[in-house]
C-alpha cells in the first residue's frame, strides 16, 4: 500500500512539473514574441529602417538559445559580430527598451551604452530614452555632452584641488526627476 502511494505521488509530481513546464513555455513564448515585435519597431526606429528579429533555436522555449538577428538599413545580413561598435550599442540599446516596453522597471541603470555612438545616433539614442523616462527612471553615466543636456538632474565628482574629490550636482528642471532621466559623469 505504501508503495501505491509513492508511486502515485510521484505521479502527481510528474504531471505538476508538466502543468508548469508547460504554463511557463506558454508565458515565456508570449513574452517573447511581444520582446520580438518591440525589438523590431525600435531597432527601425534608431536605425531608420534595417530589420531585426530575436530567434528560439530548439524546440523547448526554455531550453532553447536566443539568436539576434540585426541587419542595419543598406548592410548586408552579418553576424551581430561584424557590426561596428556604435552598431552593437544600439542594438542592445533596442533590446533593452524593447524588453522594458513589455515590463517596465522603476529605473534603470546604463553605464556608458552611449560612449560607442557618434553624434547622429546620441540624437537618436536621446529621443528615445527621453519617450522611455515617461514610464521609468533612467540613470544614465555618461560623459557624453549632449546626453548630459537631456537630463534634468546632473550628479558628477570633481577635483578642484589635487587629490580631494568633490561631488557637484545640478539641477534644471522644475519637473519631479521621478519621471526624468539622471546623468552621472
Amino acid at each position: 500500500g505504501q508503495r501505491k502511494d509513492l508511486e502515485d505521488a510521484r505521479q502527481q509530481l510528474l504531471e505538476a512539473i508538466d502543468k508548469v513546464n508547460q504554463s511557463a513555455s506558454e508565458l515565456f513564448r508570449t513574452t517573447f514574441d511581444q520582446v520580438n515585435v518591440n525589438f523590431q519597431q525600435v531597432f527601425s526606429t534608431l536605425f531608420e529602417g534595417g530589420e531585426s528579429s530575436l530567434l528560439l533555436t530548439g524546440d523547448d522555449p526554455l531550453e532553447a538559445e536566443i539568436e539576434i538577428l540585426a541587419r542595419p538599413r543598406g548592410k548586408k545580413p552579418q553576424s551581430i559580430s561584424l557590426l561596428s561598435g556604435g552598431e552593437k550599442a544600439l542594438t542592445a540599446v533596442s533590446l533593452i527598451f524593447a524588453i522594458f516596453m513589455v515590463k517596465p522597471s522603476p529605473f534603470c541603470v546604463l553605464d556608458e551604452v552611449d560612449a560607442p555612438l557618434d553624434d547622429a545616433n546620441i540624437g537618436k539614442f536621446n529621443a528615445l530614452l527621453r519617450e522611455m523616462s515617461a514610464k521609468s527612471q533612467f540613470i544614465i553615466i555618461t560623459h557624453n555632452k549632449k546626453t548630459m543636456e537631456l537630463n534634468d538632474t546632473l550628479y558628477g565628482v570633481t577635483m578642484e584641488e589635487p587629490g580631494v574629490s568633490k561631488m557637484v550636482s545640478t539641477s534644471s528642471r522644475s519637473t519631479p526627476p521621478s519621471i526624468r532621466p539622471a546623468a552621472c559623469s
